[in-house]
């Protein structure tokens, strides 16, 4: 009976340890905990990369018509839809708050508000319509690729972008013929009246051509987030 209940005594350790040390000398040892936990999770982690290459691998590897015409129609999307990386010739707007000195001066002098000399979210949008106009091929913020879901979030002094705020300057690049682009910047009534203030309280504005700008892939979520309208039964409950 001594030998049966000591067994169960070390069963039920082990499997309230899940395989860690009970005796008080290691609850005091935490960086072996640590240690232990991290080690636990690395091989997790590891073990689900293999998991996710061998659900590729076996995924590319099915004989069937149907899905091999569907994933070349993805793969024939994917560039289009900002999910590979692109390069070429490129233009690239850079907008920015006017120096802090040149908006104490405009705005004790009642020229303007401080809010006017400082770069908003309809301000990087209107560029990026108009790139967009121009024919655009691709375009990053701030680095980041720009696709049709991107939203551009204004957020006190700061923007918004894929849930990342960024501070100015705001650096706008779109791949696309030169030209086209800067006719179509040119054309813009938005920003025209937006350099008046650049040639005024020198507010931040400047443009530049590439030859070759590589721009990265989008690695965000695809996954589209939209409201739902309630029924009417959900309507009266709440």
């Amino acid at each position: 009976m001594v030998f049966v209940v000591a067994g169960v005594l070390f069963v039920t350790s082990s499997l309230a340890s899940g395989g860690l040390d009970l005796r008080a000398s290691s609850v005091t040892d935490l960086d072996t905990v640590v240690r232990q936990e991290r080690q636990r999770t690395d091989n997790l982690q590891q073990r689900v990369s293999a998991l996710t290459r061998e659900v590729d691998r076996l995924g590319k590897s099915v004989i069937d018509s149907q899905v091999v015409e569907l994933q070349g129609q993805v793969d024939a999307l994917r560039a289009p839809a900002g999910f590979e990386k692109v390069h070429g010739p490129a233009l690239t707007v850079v907008l920015s708050d006017a120096p802090k000195d040149e908006i104490d001066r405009a705005v004790q002098g009642g020229e303007v508000t401080a809010d006017e000399l400082v770069v908003h979210q309809q301000d990087i949008q209107a560029v990026v319509n108009a790139l967009w106009s121009g024919g655009a091929e691709a375009m990053t913020l701030q680095g980041q690729r720009v696709i049709s879901t991107t939203g551009i979030k204004c957020v006190g002094n700061t923007v918004v972008l894929h849930g990342v705020p960024y501070a100015p300057p705001y650096r706008i690049s779109a791949i696309g013929d030169l030209s086209a682009l800067q006719v179509s910047l040119d054309s813009s009534d938005y920003i025209a009246g937006y350099k008046t203030y650049v040639a005024a309280h020198n507010l931040g504005y400047q443009e530049s051509t590439d030859q070759d700008l590589t721009m990265p892939a989008y690695d965000g979520s695809s996954d589209l987030q939209y409201a739902r309208a309630e029924t009417t039964t959900d309507a009266a409950r709440h």
